[in-house]
């Protein structure tokens, strides 16, 4: 009687897996390995996935398909914005409006989803970024990064680009400042133990990407800013007080 392929062995092998691939990379990952980290048999193994190739593509596969599910859902949920509120300019964003902060909430919401899918493939990422050279999925990660840039930068140009007073921005720079920031993050996060508040760092990004590093709120003048420089004391002067220290100095009148 053949054998039938048991969920959660398959689950078992998958979450081991993702921990070598990360650890040792595609090629430095042992299918002897994986299945001692689940507890599981070779011939576990070979009944769920041909090779660990095969099992390292189908995380891969299952991973773009969530990157492109949820990039579609964004362009929907912008353009529903743009139609129902209009894009916030700078004035809105000088001015906090209501409309820029709801335009705020929507971009963090939106990348905060982003966020959770890369923490939750954080081990693949990994492997993705540092550990696929030499095979046949080296060119995956930046195949997606030159994808999400144009990507993003078409959402820039169509959401932002026709109004009069968007900055001159290119935005192909702005897709890759975008990109390059979430690829960092990915990195960062295949180090992390803990998972990080992600929805501060949703909102910090946002905040960084529509008002800069600037203080949100104006610094108040310091008074000494505003007080009458005064004018170095002269050779002649300094010489005296560094012969007699204890000297009091000259009143002026």
């Amino acid at each position: 009687m053949p054998r039938h392929a048991d969920p959660k062995a398959r689950s078992a092998l998958i979450a081991s897996a993702r921990a070598e691939f990360a650890k040792r990379g595609v090629k430095g990952a042992r299918i002897s390995d994986i299945t001692a980290a689940s507890g599981l048999s070779k011939g576990a193994f070979y009944l769920h996935f041909p090779s660990k190739e095969a099992l390292f593509g189908a995380l891969v596969k299952g991973f773009l398909e969530e990157l492109e599910r949820l990039a579609t859902e964004r362009m929907a949920r912008m353009e529903r914005f743009r139609e129902e509120s209009g894009m916030p300019g700078p004035g809105d964003v000088a001015a906090r409006s209501e409309r820029y902060r709801a335009f705020l909430r929507l971009e963090a919401a939106l990348d905060v989803e982003m966020l959770e899918l890369m923490w939750d493939q954080r081990e693949l990422v990994t492997a993705l970024i540092v550990g696929s050279q030499g095979t046949a999925f080296e060119s995956v990660m930046w195949d997606v990064v030159d994808r999400e840039v144009e990507r993003i930068a078409g959402e820039f140009h169509h959401l932002r680009g026709q109004q009069p007073d968007t900055p001159d921005v290119d935005p192909s720079l702005f897709g890759s400042f975008v990109v390059g920031t979430y690829l960092l993050l990915a990195r960062r996060m295949g180090r992390l133990t803990q998972k990080p508040d992600l929805a501060a760092w949703a909102v910090g990004l946002q905040r960084l990407m529509h008002e800069g590093s600037l203080p949100r709120e104006p610094v108040p003048p310091v008074a000494a800013a505003y007080a009458r420089p005064s004018s170095p004391p002269s050779t002649r002067r300094r010489h005296a007080r560094a012969a007699n220290p204890h000297r009091p100095p000259r009143k002026r009148p």
